[in-house]
């Protein structure tokens, strides 16, 4: 019973879950119909390893209208200030003390865009580097796409043994969660965001009550695509027009990134934990188990949702030049990622 189960689920999720693992869309190198002023905000606390080239990419995007970067110094002790060089575009504030009750990033976020009146605002962290198309290439989408505000899932770094690993799976399984083409459509109530890259209307944001109106939030981007999307349509995408440079050299790196939000995630609930781990294990662990204990149909309903489950990793893996022979490996990266969640 229980791995007819797990298939059923499988044909739900190829069939039925907004096309998830189709990896797409792509974001295009497109120049846009208009120029308005853009504010890049870049909320940084001891980026020193990486702040010098991504304060260049952005100072040298091709756009034909104005454009200015903030960089919120966030308290940092490594000089990263100083690291991010000079420019007339470029402006340099140290941030003041968060107050009660709000998140490192966003406090510092909130400070850049109460100095600017630019009409379109840019987030990105201090750990991304943009191709010189990207800026244009974002206000092209927000306006052909006419939507309040466009995210990316950008590129990120996958060259150690543990990224080529896991990494993949990281977007396979946010793809998953997110379904991009349920974002990106307004019938539906699924909001999502992926906070290296954010451009948003200034009146967008001002209508859900400002960066204030998230400011507790840790998942902060979804958090702002869920305010945002209550308002008008969203737009989520992959892109390869920026490329995170922040490395994860040991498997303890990535470890350490999930179990830091994955709790919250799950609003600190030992029931949402518990019933978590339960579907994780009836979608990913049943398949292979069936398949090395079972006999008749179970092991026949085990091989079906294992090859889905395969098959589906697929364009994600193809997205990121890696071997499809990894797909073979999904339920020990499922499990990884369980005993991350847990701790």
């Amino acid at each position: 019973m229980i791995a007819f189960v797990s298939l059923s689920i499988w044909l739900y999720l190829i069939l039925a879950h907004g096309r998830f693992w189709q990896s797409g869309p792509e974001l295009p190198a497109a120049a846009p119909l208009e120029t308005p002023d853009v504010e890049i905000v870049v909320p940084a606390r001891d980026e020193a390893a990486t702040i010098g080239p991504v304060i260049a990419s952005l100072l040298a995007q091709d756009y034909a209208g104005h454009f200015r970067v903030t960089l919120i110094d966030d308290g940092s002790a490594d000089g990263t200030a100083a690291l991010a060089g000079a420019a007339p575009n470029l402006r340099i504030i140290q941030g003041r003390p968060k107050p009660l009750g709000w998140s490192g990033k966003l406090w510092a976020l909130s400070q850049g865009v109460a100095l600017s009146s630019a009409p379109v605002l840019l987030f990105t962290d201090a750990d991304i580097v943009h191709d010189p198309r990207h800026l244009s290439s974002l206000v092209a989408r927000l306006q052909r796409t006419h939507v309040e505000m466009v995210s990316e899932m950008v590129r990120l770094h996958c060259s150690s043994l543990a990224e080529r690993a896991l990494i993949p799976a990281f977007v396979y399984f946010f793809q998953m969660l997110y379904p991009f083409a349920r974002v990106n459509d307004p019938r539906s109530p699924v909001a999502a965001a992926a906070g290296g890259t954010l451009l948003i209307r200034r009146e967008a944001l001002d209508r859900i009550g400002g960066i204030e109106a998230v400011k507790d939030a840790l998942i902060d981007d979804v958090a702002l695509a869920a305010a945002v999307k209550r308002l008008g349509p969203i737009d989520l995408s992959h892109s390869g027009l920026a490329l995170s440079i922040r490395p994860y050299p040991h498997f303890t790196d990535i470890w350490r990134m999930i179990s830091r939000t994955a709790f919250t995630q799950l609003r600190y609930s030992s029931v949402l934990l518990a019933m978590t781990l339960a579907g994780l294990a009836l979608v990913w662990l049943v398949p292979p188990w069936e398949i090395l204990f079972g006999r008749g149909w179970r092991a026949g309903a085990g091989l079906g949702a294992f090859s889905l489950a395969a098959v589906s990793y697929v364009p994600t893996l193809t997205r990121y030049g890696r071997s499809k022979l990894w797909a073979l490996c999904l339920p020990l990266i499922a499990a990884f990622y369980m005993a991350a969640t847990v701790a």
